[in-house]
């Protein structure tokens, strides 16, 4: 197969394993299949990516990059800590449905992430959401919105929360992801505003921080 034949391929192989890692998961991907499935033969992906651990860095790399420019434009369309906070956890949620391919396949297969070297810019990427998301607890608790406590096991606590989501959540089901992420984003909350009178507010699934929220989400083509 030329090169004219092939330039062009990496979208659509890096989309196709992505596919299939959030259907099979990663042990149950494999070049072969990729291939057929792409009509191309193994060695052209080979050639763009060389390993299936390079594919997964690959995913892993590019769904962060996402994720940190949704994140960044919240945070430049809202100012207040608490609503920064809401429109985060709103995200964490709505992910389910917003480039939900990618967010199972990453979700699904975290812990091997954290395993490989290859993986090491992608790991940074993750460390930089993490501070992200700390710094607008940190911001809270500073501004009197948030009640003091240790932003560390905060962050952790509201990333696991939300992370197996993937497991249970059926974007066909009975409960729209906005009301589900009204839920968590209420849950969250409650323990930690110092003004409970500001809840309804900030979780109100037809409000302006939600509405922010989908304005920033992106899709997978633009970046």
């Amino acid at each position: 197969m030329g090169r004219s034949r092939t330039a062009g391929k990496s979208p659509a192989i890096l989309a196709a394993f992505t596919r299939s890692v959030a259907e099979r998961g990663y042990d149950g991907t494999n070049f072969g299949d990729l291939a057929q499935e792409l009509g191309i033969s193994k060695g052209t992906i080979v050639h763009h990516y060389g390993t299936k651990d390079r594919l997964l860095a690959a995913l892993h790399e590019s769904y962060m990059r996402r994720r940190l420019n949704e994140a960044r434009a919240v945070l430049r369309r809202l100012s207040r800590p608490s609503n920064r906070l809401a429109a985060l956890l709103f995200a964490f949620v709505l992910y389910q449905v917003h480039d939900r391919e990618a967010t199972v396949a990453f979700q699904r297969e975290i812990a091997r992430l954290a395993q490989h070297v290859s993986m090491a810019e992608g790991a940074r990427l993750r460390a930089e959401y993490l501070d992200l998301v700390r710094s607008v607890l940190d911001a809270g608790i500073e501004s009197g919105e948030l009640r003091p406590g240790d932003t560390r096991l905060r962050s952790l606590f509201l990333f696991g929360s939300a992370h197996w989501a993937w497991t249970w959540f059926d974007p066909a089901g009975p409960d729209p992801v906005e009301t589900v992420a009204a839920s968590f984003v209420d849950l969250a909350l409650a323990g930690l505003l110092t003004d409970p009178g500001r809840l309804a507010e900030l979780t109100d699934p037809g409000g302006p921080v939600l509405s922010v929220v989908k304005d920033c989400l992106i899709t997978s083509d633009d970046v």
